[in-house]
C-alpha cells in the first residue's frame, strides 16, 4: 500500500511540475519580453498603451471609433463616424489624428475625405492637412490655427448646457461663450478650392484676411493686401473693370 501511494504521489508530482513548466514557457516567463509575429491580422480596433495602461494610439474602423478622450475619460463625439488613427499624449488626452474615407452613392455622387491634424495641449487642432470632394467640388489644403488659452473641456461643458436650451437661444449663448473664450482663429491657409483656383491666405489675430495670393482658374495671378475691415488696399496687378 505504501509503495502504491508513493508511486501515485510521484506521478501526480511529476504532472504538476510538467504543467508548471509548460505554463512558464508558454506564458512568456522564460524571457523579459514577449514577441509574437503574424503574417496577417484582421481586427476592428487596436489600442496602443503604455506599460501603465495609458492610451497612446487607437487604430479603428468607423464602427469602433472612440469619442473624445481627455485624461483617459471618454466624451461623446457624434461627428466622428469614420475610420482612422488617433494620437494621445502622455496623459491619455487626444492630441491629433488621421481620418479618411470615401464613397459613391446610388446616384453616382462622390464624397471623399482625408484629414491629418495635430492639436494644442488639451485643445483643438492647430495644424491640419485636408483633402476631399463633396457636391462635385474638390479641395485640398493646409491650415494653421491659433487656439485660446482654455481647455477644450470648457467647450464640451458649454455644448451640453446650450443644447438643452430652446433653439432660439442657442446662438446667443454660443456668442457669449466665444466672447469669454477668445483666441480661436485661423491664421493661414494654402490650398486648392472648388473653383480650380489656388489660394494662399494670411490672417491677423482676429481671423481677417490681410494678404491673399491667388492663381485664378484662368491662370492669372493676383496679390492683394487688405485692411482689418476686409477692404483691399493694394492689388497687383491693379484691378480693372471692378475686379
Amino acid at each position: 500500500m505504501r509503495f502504491m501511494f508513493n508511486r501515485r504521489f510521484l506521478a501526480i508530482y511529476s504532472g504538476v511540475l510538467t504543467a508548471i513548466f509548460a505554463v512558464t514557457i508558454l506564458g512568456g516567463f522564460a524571457g523579459p519580453t514577449r514577441k509574437t509575429a503574424f503574417d496577417e491580422i484582421s481586427v476592428q480596433r487596436i489600442n496602443i498603451v503604455e506599460p501603465d495602461g495609458t492610451l497612446r494610439m487607437v487604430l479603428s474602423d468607423k464602427s469602433r471609433a472612440p469619442g473624445l478622450i481627455i485624461r483617459g475619460k471618454e466624451y461623446p463625439h457624434e461627428d466622428r463616424k469614420t475610420a482612422g488613427v488617433l494620437f494621445f499624449n502622455e496623459e491619455g488626452t487626444e492630441n491629433g489624428g488621421l481620418i479618411f474615407g470615401g464613397m459613391k452613392d446610388k446616384n453616382g455622387k462622390v464624397e471623399s475625405w482625408g484629414h491629418l491634424s495635430f492639436d494644442q495641449y488639451e485643445q483643438d487642432q492647430v495644424f491640419s492637412i485636408d483633402a476631399g470632394e463633396e457636391n462635385g467640388q474638390r479641395r485640398a489644403g493646409l491650415a494653421i490655427w491659433d487656439r485660446g488659452d482654455y481647455p477644450i473641456k470648457d467647450i464640451l461643458e458649454a455644448s451640453e448646457r446650450i443644447q438643452k436650451l430652446p433653439e432660439a437661444q442657442q446662438e446667443a449663448e454660443w456668442n457669449k461663450f466665444a466672447a469669454s473664450h477668445p483666441g480661436d482663429t485661423q491664421r493661414a491657409y494654402l490650398g486648392r478650392v472648388g473653383d480650380h483656383s489656388v489660394d494662399l491666405r494670411l490672417m491677423d489675430k482676429d481671423g481677417h484676411d490681410r494678404i491673399r495670393l491667388r492663381i485664378n482658374p484662368d491662370g492669372s495671378p493676383v496679390i492683394q493686401f487688405l485692411d482689418a475691415s476686409g477692404q483691399v488696399t493694394t492689388q497687383l496687378p491693379p484691378a480693372t473693370d471692378g475686379h
